[in-house]
C-alpha cells in the first residue's frame, strides 16, 4: 500500500469516526423489551381496516408490517413511540437506518401539545430489500394535520418533540413491509471542524 493510499484509507477512517461520534442513538432494538416502547396506530381509529403492526426480529430490528386498504375511508397504517422525552436539540438531523419494499413512507414527529392527526412530516423512500441511511434535518419536518400541510407554521420545536413514528400512506392498496435498524440523532458532520 502506497503511502498516500495509506493516508487516505486514515483520513476516511477518522473522518467516519467523526460522523459516528456526533450522532447518538435514539432507538435501538437489541430486545423484545424493545417493543414496549412502540404502538401501532391505524386507520381503524377513523373507520379504516388497514392492518400494521410491528415486531422485534431476531436480527434487532423492529418490523412494521401489514396490509394497507383505502376502504372505508381508510389508508394508514403507522408506528409510533410512547412519549418520552426524547432530550432532541435545534440543529439535529434524525437518522434512520431502514429496508423497506421500495414504497414511501413517512417519518413523523408528535408533540406534547395533542392536536388531533397533527404531527411534523418528512418523506422516508425505501429501496426494495436494501439498507439505506436517511438524514433529514429537524427544519426539513413539515406542520400536517390530517396528511395536509399545515400553513402559517414555524420548524418543529425541539423541545416539543415527545415521540416519533413510522407511516404509510402512499394511496396503494396491499401487503408492506419495512425494517428499521435503528434511530439516531445529532449534528450534521458537517457543523463540526475535525469532520471537515
Amino acid at each position: 500500500m502506497t503511502a498516500t493510499r495509506l493516508f487516505l484509507l486514515i483520513t476516511l477512517l477518522l473522518v467516519q469516526a467523526v460522523v459516528e461520534q456526533t450522532l447518538r442513538p435514539l432507538f435501538e432494538f437489541a430486545g423484545p423489551e424493545a417493543a414496549q416502547q412502540w404502538q401501532a396506530v391505524n386507520d381503524g381509529v377513523m373507520g379504516g381496516v388497514s392492518e400494521g403492526r410491528f415486531r422485534i426480529t431476531p436480527e434487532n430490528t423492529l418490523e412494521f408490517f401489514g396490509t394497507l386498504s383505502l376502504e372505508n375511508n381508510g389508508g394508514f397504517a403507522s408506528v409510533r413511540t410512547k412519549p418520552a422525552d426524547l432530550d432532541i436539540n435545534a440543529g439535529d438531523d434524525l437518522v434512520v437506518r431502514v429496508k423497506g419494499d421500495g414504497r414511501e413512507y413517512v417519518l413523523n414527529l408528535y408533540l406534547k401539545s395533542r392536536r388531533t392527526a397533527f404531527s411534523y412530516r418528512a418523506p422516508l423512500p425505501t429501496v426494495k430489500n436494501e439498507w439505506t441511511e436517511v438524514a433529514v434535518p429537524l427544519e426539513d419536518f413539515i406542520p400536517t394535520s390530517f396528511g395536509n400541510r399545515v400553513q402559517g407554521m414555524g420548524p418543529v420545536e425541539p423541545n416539543e418533540i415527545t415521540s416519533i413514528g413510522f407511516i404509510i400512506s402512499d394511496k396503494k392498496a396491499g401487503p408492506f413491509k419495512m425494517e428499521v435498524a435503528w434511530v439516531k440523532i445529532g449534528k450534521p458532520a458537517h457543523e463540526n471542524p475535525a469532520g471537515q
